[in-house]
């Protein structure tokens, strides 16, 4: 990807995708081949893989393409600490101008990943969403009580933030870098996503969505968001907009 230009830019702008792992060595190799193989529209592409102390192949597999490509940086946790220290692991190894998170699991297809980024690279949006409910792509049927959840942590999020997003706890979410550089993230689990929004919503960021397909796993197939997690999300949302 070179000589690309930038509207509303007068220099390249690279990318970096950022993706968290634990125990994903059965998706992680061709994960990290649909994100080599999608053209963003940036002129530099870099991938921060982190893996938070897999017990699998995942750290074997993670280092094998970062010895074999020199745009992807692996980085491997200490200990098992979470999504969240994964994120924001990853965050501070980047290098990049726009930082958007890939899951390694492939219930997200990254060919779907410029349309996010486009907003930010076209200097239109600072932090874009995607959003499985607004999605016109495919869509898994799975869980109903994941989707109550999932829509009255969102209801409630934007209670208090006054923004009207439709899927806050989405895995799908680009920032510019100045947006990241602003806010201190604490989160270790899957809370990383209702604080993230609680610090980038009401500020003067500008905020999008766009729609996004949804290829989601069974807990059988390796899902690890339970019950705990949303009541954490709960917590996470009440701290972090009413206390700060």
């Amino acid at each position: 990807m070179h000589g690309v230009e930038f509207e509303g830019h007068g220099e390249a702008m690279k990318l970096s995708v950022v993706i968290p792992i634990y125990n994903e060595e059965r998706t992680l190799a061709k994960l990290v081949e649909r994100v080599l193989a999608v053209d963003y529209g940036f002129e530099e592409l870099e991938i921060v893989l982190v893996d938070d102390h897999s017990r699998d192949r995942s750290q074997q597999i993670g280092r094998q393409f970062s010895e074999k490509h020199d745009n992807i940086l692996f980085i491997r946790l200490p200990r098992n600490r979470g999504k969240g220290a994964a994120v924001r692991a990853g965050f501070n190894y980047a290098t990049g101008d726009v930082l958007v998170i890939q899951d390694a699991d492939l219930e997200y297809d990254p060919a779907e990943l410029p349309s996010l980024v486009r907003l930010i690279r076209d200097d239109i949006a600072d932090v874009v969403y995607g959003s499985r409910f607004l999605s016109i792509g495919a869509h898994r049927v799975l869980y109903y009580w994941h989707y109550l959840a999932n829509k009255a942590l969102t209801f409630l999020s934007n209670l208090l933030t006054n923004v009207n997003l439709t899927d806050i706890n989405v895995c799908y979410k680009a920032f510019r870098r100045e947006v990241l550089d602003s806010i201190h993230l604490q989160e270790n689990g899957f809370g990383i996503d209702p604080e993230l929004t609680a610090k980038v919503t009401g500020t003067r960021w500008r905020v999008y969505e766009v729609p996004i397909s949804y290829y989601g796993r069974t807990y059988q197939e390796g899902k690890k968001i339970g019950l705990k997690d949303a009541f954490r999300h709960l917590y996470v949302i009440l701290k972090y907009n009413l206390i700060g």
